[in-house]
């Protein structure tokens, strides 16, 4: 058995194509085909669906396919030390960001990129769900996301800063003369919001749910721009992270109200998957990350993940 095989067989679940996994490796489609075949007759088993074309992995391909992968990784993390110890850092940081940290990222991947200027970084904005999909599959580095709200397994957890929520209002509006709103009263509102597959909207749902309130979104968006231009709209009123406002500023004709009873927050920083030796690109971002205070709020350098049963 090849490495090129093991990458071959990674590239197909990835594209979930023959020519595509072909032109990811940079190879002919026959090649890619004839190496997997070859695989499959040194193992003695069946790991593709083909009729003619590819249908999927059998049930010992996804076995193949996740010792493939780990295989993979530690071969990466290998050339990577020998890289490290040979030049310094080099490579490609891969780091997923939920939306409504997307902003703020720039507080890690500016001082990782000062202290490593060889390595390529890609972000990506992904719910907090495929971030955590991704880091298993090892197809991210790293991600950036809530660290207290919904169970973290298998990972390693640095808090970057605490997220709170204001309500984002018309300044003319019926409104425009308080300086803060209650959870309570916001439940009564014309509300736009995430949508349900974003854990920021979870977060939001069950603090409504903490007063005792469900309210019902005349309007919702999987778009943090979205979620703060209408509030421009008369009459609709959205509830954003405060933290944003930082780099967002206020839309024009808007105001934003801290939401208070309870005066909520949520922890958001880097995780990376637990393993021992840690990926040196990984290490090397949680080492160059430091916890910030954004509109005044102190984010505390000790943490717990919360459990798988929370």
């Amino acid at each position: 058995m090849f490495i090129r095989q093991f990458e071959y067989l990674d590239a197909l679940a990835r594209e979930k194509h023959f020519r595509r996994a072909a032109e990811a490796c940079h190879v002919s489609q026959p090649t890619l085909s004839s190496a997997l075949a070859q695989l499959e007759e040194e193992l003695g088993v069946l790991l593709i669906e083909r009729d003619p074309r590819f249908q999927g992995l059998t049930r010992e391909g996804e076995i193949v396919l996740a010792r493939a992968r780990r295989m993979l990784v530690e071969i990466e993390m290998m050339r990577a030390e020998i890289a490290e110890a040979r030049d310094g850092l080099s490579g490609k940081l891969r780091l997923g960001v939920i939306p409504t940290a997307l902003p703020l990222a720039v507080h890690v991947t500016a001082p990782f990129c000062a202290a490593c200027p060889a390595v390529t970084l890609e972000v990506l904005s992904l719910t907090s769900a495929e971030i955590l999909e991704r880091l298993e599959a090892f197809e991210l580095d790293a991600g950036m996301t809530y660290l207290d709200n919904e169970p973290l397994p298998g990972v390693v957890a640095k808090p970057i800063y605490a997220e709170t929520y204001c309500l984002l209002t018309r300044a003319d509006g019926p409104l425009g003369g308080r300086d803060r709103i209650s959870w309570s009263e916001a439940a009564e509102l014309n509300l736009c919001l995430l949508t349900q597959d974003m854990q920021n909207r979870r977060i939001i749902d069950g603090i409504f749910r903490s007063v005792g309130k469900a309210p019902k979104p005349t309007m919702e968006t999987n778009s943090i721009f979205n979620l703060y231009t209408h509030a421009m709209i008369p009459g609709v009123n959205s509830i954003a992270s405060a933290q944003i406002l930082e780099f967002f500023g206020l839309p024009p004709s808007v105001k934003a109200l801290p939401l208070v009873e309870p005066e909520a927050r949520r922890i958001v920083g880097l995780v990376v998957v637990d393993r021992d030796p840690a990926p040196p690109l990984a290490r090397r971002l949680m080492q160059t990350a430091t916890p910030f205070s954004a509109n005044d709020q102190i984010v505390s350098t000790s943490f717990a993940s919360p459990s798988a049963s929370a």
